[in-house]
């Protein structure tokens, strides 16, 4: 297991729990040390997954996924994916504002 699928694993089990994961409660969970930029960053874009389950985990994950699942994993990772785009699809009209009026 990946260190970013062994701490997407424990932010969603935290979740399950009813718990908000933070870098300290997730430090505390891993396997072994993993540097805290790494955690920040995966933290960032994590977005809950009740169903996740990384591929070659020790970790124990009750829930198996089924068809309804699969389809809402692909839902999730859409959002996910327009999640990340939209501050970069922001940026980019503001810079296509800005070099208008450059050319002008």
């Amino acid at each position: 297991m990946t260190d970013i699928e062994e701490i997407l694993t424990i932010a969603n089990k935290l979740a399950d729990q009813g718990k908000k994961p933070s870098v300290a409660l997730i430090k505390t969970k891993l396997s072994h040390n993993i540097a805290l930029p790494t955690i920040i960053s995966v933290l960032k874009t994590w977005q809950h997954q009740p169903n996740y389950q990384a591929q070659n985990t020790n970790l124990k994950i009750v829930n198996e996924p089924s068809c309804n699942d699969a389809l809402i994993k692909k839902e999730d990772i859409e959002l996910m994916i327009n999640n990340a785009l939209t501050p970069i699809k922001s940026e980019l009209e503001q810079l296509k504002k800005l070099l208008r009026k450059i050319e002008r």
